[in-house]
């Protein structure tokens, strides 16, 4: 059975735009920093997991698009590379710290503001809309999930 997930990135570095771009419209999902986020991607994501793509730390925060897990985590590279703001000097390649999966893209879709989320009641409980998440990657709810689809029209 399916999981689903909300992953957040900074336009200016990786946007639903760069997605649908790339080479199959899959990237590695890469940088991340944060040990929870890692152990979700390493414990708990499986190939087919749906994805909100979400567009953080920008005027208008919010979901961009959907999106699917589209393989099996593996060492993320940027921690083994020092030109990487990334850079982990304790990771090893025998002993990596970091890992990432990659993601594929399904569909852009119109911005779904942060504010109009906030609106729905069966979202009130999502990760993303409590004060003080920081994480980049949170656990989705199968209900969480078919509100935000049905708010995105998808």
């Amino acid at each position: 059975m399916p999981r689903y997930w909300l992953m957040k990135s900074e336009p200016d570095e990786a946007s639903i735009d760069d997605l649908a771009c790339a080479p199959k419209q899959t990237m590695p999902w890469s940088g991340v920093r944060n040990y929870q986020s890692r152990n979700f991607m390493r414990d708990d994501m499986r190939a087919g997991d749906g994805v909100l793509f979400y567009h953080s730390s920008c005027p208008q925060p919010g979901v961009a698009g959907l999106a699917e897990v589209a393989g099996v985590p593996y060492a993320d590279p940027t921690q083994f590379d020092p030109q990487s703001e990334y850079f982990d000097p304790k990771a090893t390649r025998e002993a990596p710290r970091w890992v990432l999966v990659d993601v594929r893209l399904v569909k852009k879709t119109p911005l779904l503001p942060l504010a109009r989320m906030r609106q729905r009641p069966e979202l009130a409980s999502m990760r993303v809309l409590q004060r003080g998440n920081r994480l980049s990657i949170t656990p989705v709810s199968a209900a969480e999930w078919k509100a935000v689809r049905e708010l995105l029209g998808a």
